[in-house]
C-alpha cells in the first residue's frame, strides 16, 4: 500500500521531469522523508548550475572517465601495428582484414548505443548509479579476458564488442549528467569532455610500445585492464547528477512544450546530421592506420607511435577551443571552417609533405586539432532544441553520436579494401613504376608514395570525405543566414 508520502514524492518527481527545474540554488526541492523528523519534512536544495563544487567535481570525474574508457580505441592504431608485426595473429585466417576491426568495433558501437542507452537509463533513473559500475567491470573483464586468447574473433568479440558495451554506459551517462550541471557553459563543458576522450590517446602511445616489445599483446592487454580497474572505480563516486534520483520509474523523456518536437520538423537538424555521418567516414581512418604508414617510412615503433600521440594532442585542444567558441560563434561557421581545413591539410600535409617524420607529425598535430574539435561544436547546434531538457539533449547527441558511428564502424572495411586495391591493381602499380623511373627524386617525395602509393586511395578518401562533409555544413550556414533574415524581417518564428 502506497502512502501519502510517497505519492507526493512521485507527483514531485513527475514534475520535475516535465519542467526544467530553475538553474540556481534559489530553488528549494522538498523531498518526504519516510522517516520523519520534527516538522515531519526534510528540505533537500538543488546544487547551482555551471559553478560549484557539484559542477565542477563531476566535470573532472567525467574527464578522467572518458579518457579511460576513450584512451584504447584512440590509440587502437598502436595496437593494429603490434598485430599486424606479430605471426601469431597473421597467419591467421582473414587476419588482415579482421585485425582492423577491432579498435573501431569497439568505438563505433560505443558512438551507436546512444539510442538504444538512453532510453534504458531515462527509464530507470535510480539504477544509473549501478550502470556506471557495470560500465566500468565490463571495461575490465573484457581486455583482462581478451588478454588470455590470441583468437583473432575472440579479439573482436572481446575487445572490441564487450568493451564497447561497459564503455557506452559510462559514455552516454556522462553526457546526461552534463547537460543536469550544465546550461550557458554548457559548450566549454562538453568540450572538456570530450578533450577527455583525447588524453588517454595521448599517453597511451607513448606507454604501450614498451610494453609490447618487454612482454608482448597478451600481457600489455592484462596490464591494461588492471590499471583501467584502478584509475577509473575512484571517480565513480563524483559520477552523479544534479537532479535527485528515484525509485519511480519515469516514462520518459517526457515531453516539454512545442520545443521539444521542433528538432524532428528541422531541416537544419538533419543536415547537421548527414554532415556529421560524412565526418565519421573519414575521421577514423588516420587513428587506425597512422602507425602503419609510419611504419612503412621506416620508423620505428615508439617513434611511430609519436605521431598518434600528437594526433591526440591536438585534438585535446582543439576540443577545448571549438568547446569554448560553440558558446561564442555560429555553430555551422565553426564547422563548416574546421571541415574545409581539415580536407586541405589531409590532402597537403598527408598526401604531398608526409614522405618523412615532420611532415607526418605536422599532419597529426593538424589533423587532430582541427578534425578532432568536430564534436564539440555539437552542443552550438543542439542548445536552440534542448537548453532546458537534459533528456532531451542526450537523445540529440545520441542521434549525432549514432550517425558518427556508422561512419567509424564502415570506414574501417572501407579503408582495409582501399589499400588493397592499391597494392593489387597491375595497371596502377605499372603507372606508379614509371613513375618512379622517370621522375626525379623530389617529385617522388610525396605523402601520396609511401609504400608504392598503398595509401594513395586511403588519403583521397579521408580528404573527399571532409569535403563533402564542409559542403553539407555550407548548405546548412545557408539556411541558418537565410533563416535569421526571415527572422530580422518578420520578428521571431519557428526555427526550420
Amino acid at each position: 500500500m502506497t502512502s501519502p508520502s510517497d505519492d507526493g514524492h512521485a507527483e514531485r518527481i513527475e514534475l520535475a521531469l516535465r519542467i526544467p527545474l530553475p538553474p540556481s540554488n534559489d530553488f528549494a526541492f522538498d523531498v518526504s522523508s519516510q522517516n520523519d523528523s520534527s516538522n515531519g519534512r526534510n528540505q533537500s536544495v538543488l546544487p547551482p548550475v555551471d559553478t560549484g563544487f557539484g559542477a565542477w567535481s563531476f566535470l573532472t570525474a567525467a574527464f578522467f572517465v572518458e579518457a579511460i574508457v576513450w584512451g584504447f580505441p584512440n590509440s587502437f592504431g598502436v595496437f593494429l601495428d603490434a598485430y599486424l608485426n606479430d605471426s601469431t595473429y597473421t597467419s591467421q585466417p582473414n587476419a588482415n582484414n579482421l585485425l582492423p576491426l577491432i579498435g573501431p568495433v569497439a568505438s563505433g558501437i560505443i558512438y551507436c548505443s546512444g539510442p538504444f542507452v538512453t532510453p534504458i537509463i531515462t527509464k530507470y533513473p535510480h539504477y544509473r548509479s549501478a550502470f556506471l559500475y557495470i560500465g566500468a567491470v565490463l571495461c575490465w573483464v573484457s581486455l583482462f579476458a581478451a588478454s588470455y586468447t590470441t583468437q583473432i574473433i575472440h579479439l573482436v568479440a572481446l575487445q572490441g564488442v564487450l568493451y564497447a558495451i561497459g564503455g557506452s554506459l559510462l559514455y552516454i551517462l556522462s553526457f546526461l549528467y552534463l547537460s543536469e550541471w550544465f546550461n550557458h557553459k554548457r559548450g566549454f563543458a562538453n568540450g572538456v569532455l570530450f578533450a577527455g576522450t583525447a588524453v588517454g590517446g595521448i599517453l597511451l602511445p607513448i606507454i604501450l610500445p614498451p610494453l609490447f616489445s618487454s612482454h608482448g599483446p597478451p600481457k600489455t592487454l592484462r596490464i591494461l585492464s588492471i590499471a583501467i580497474a584502478i584509475l577509473i572505480v575512484p571517480v565513480l563516486p563524483f559520477m552523479k547528477g544534479r537532479l535527485p534520483a528515484c525509485r519511480t520509474r519515469a516514462i520518459g523523456p517526457t515531453p516539454r512544450g512545442r520545443g521539444n518536437m521542433d528538432w524532428k520538423r528541422s531541416g537544419s537538424f538533419w543536415v547537421l546530421v548527414v554532415a556529421n555521418t560524412f565526418q565519421g567516414f573519414g575521421y577514423f581512418v588516420p587513428i587506425v592506420w597512422l602507425p602503419t604508414f609510419a611504419s612503412d617510412l621506416n620508423l620505428s615503433s615508439s617513434t611511430s607511435s609519436i605521431a598518434i600521440s600528437l594526433l591526440n594532442c591536438g585534438s585535446f585542444l582543439g576540443r577545448v577551443t571549438t568547446g569554448y567558441l560553440s558558446d561564442k560563434i555560429n555553430p555551422w561557421l565553426l564547422g563548416f571552417s574546421t571541415l574545409a581545413l581539415t580536407s586541405a591539410a589531409t590532402f597537403i600535409l598527408w598526401g604531398i609533405l608526409s614522405y618523412n617524420l615532420a611532415g607526418l607529425l605536422s599532419f597529426g598535430v593538424a589533423y587532430g586539432t582541427l578534425a578532432g574539435g568536430w564534436t564539440s561544436s555539437w552542443t552550438g547546434f543542439t542548445k536552440p532544441w534542448s537548453a532546458n531538457d537534459p533528456n532531451l539533449s542526450t537523445t540529440l547527441f545520441g542521434i549525432l553520436l549514432f550517425s558518427r558511428g556508422m561512419g567509424n564502424i564502415f570506414s574501417t572495411p572501407i579503408s582495409s579494401a582501399l589499400t588493397t586495391l592499391s597494392t593489387r591493381n597491375p595497371s596502377l602499380q605499372s603507372r606508379r613504376s614509371s613513375f618512379s623511373n622517370e621522375a626525379s627524386l623530389e617529385s617522388r617525395n610525396l605523402g601520396f608514395s609511401v609504400a608504392g602509393g598503398k595509401f594513395e586511395n586511403m588519403i583521397v578518401y579521408v580528404g573527399t570525405c571532409f569535403a563533402g562533409a564542409a559542403l553539407i555544413a555550407l548548405v546548412g550556414w545557408g539556411r541558418d543566414v537565410a533563416r535569421r533574415r526571415r527572422q530580422r524581417g518578420n520578428g521571431p518564428e519557428q526555427q526550420s
